[in-house]
């Protein structure tokens, strides 16, 4: 399986936020989006996701289909009156509920610890361990995560890093749009937004000369 994305460009008003991206990402790797605030990762993932529409380009998935990605938004998309539980119900059958909470992917999550809590009354930890576990309800081939641990302990970012590479171990590809530093070692590879235009970068641990370049 691998994800092409070829010359995506989209222009909010007069500003064009990507400028004809292209690379390419195969599977068991994770890809890093980095780049200041407003350089356009989110909008990338937000148009692969198929929420925002590009004014030109494509992508493709091949040896896939374009229904085996899920997303994660900075945001915590989430019915906030509803418990967890309630939540995920929403997003799996009672079986698989049942399977994913027991041994699977909501376990590693730690979803099982909160599942009566409402969404409004959950920690930001929580609620992005909850996003994670809907958006991955169809057994994604491709996740898109747009900063998936900003602002979290330290606990619930080892849980995430720790999903993170089981994901890719077991054959998926993530595409990550982060500040992190923990994340952008968790990368194979690594690409700068920056003035609409995608660079690859060879990141060899010199956080002060990727700030320099991001700037």
């Amino acid at each position: 399986m691998k994800l092409e994305i070829k010359d995506l460009k989209k222009k909010y008003g007069k500003k064009l936020v990507l400028d004809g991206i292209s690379f390419s990402a195969d599977e068991g790797t994770c890809v890093g989006i980095l780049g200041g605030n407003g350089c356009g990762k989110s909008t990338l993932l937000s148009i692969l996701a198929g929420i925002v529409r590009a004014d030109s380009g494509s992508f493709e998935v091949t040896g896939g289909e374009k229904s085996c990605i899920g997303y994660v938004p900075q945001g915590t998309p989430l019915f906030e009156e509803l418990s967890a539980k309630d939540n995920l119900k929403l997003w799996y059958d009672s079986q698989s509920l049942k399977k994913e909470l027991e041994s699977g992917v909501l376990k590693l999550l730690g979803v099982n610890e909160f599942l009566t809590v409402p969404v409004r009354k959950m920690s930001g930890g929580m609620k992005k361990r909850l996003s994670i576990g809907c958006a991955v309800s169809g057994s994604p081939k491709i996740l898109l995560m747009d900063e998936p641990t900003a602002a979290l302990d330290i606990a619930c970012k080892e849980n995430i890093y720790e999903y993170i590479e089981n994901f890719k171990k077991n054959g998926g590809l993530i595409l990550l749009a982060t500040h992190d530093v923990h994340e952008i070692e968790l990368c194979d590879k690594r690409y700068v937004i920056k003035d609409g235009k995608l660079t690859e970068w060879q990141y060899d641990g010199d956080l002060r000369k990727l700030a320099q370049w991001i700037k």
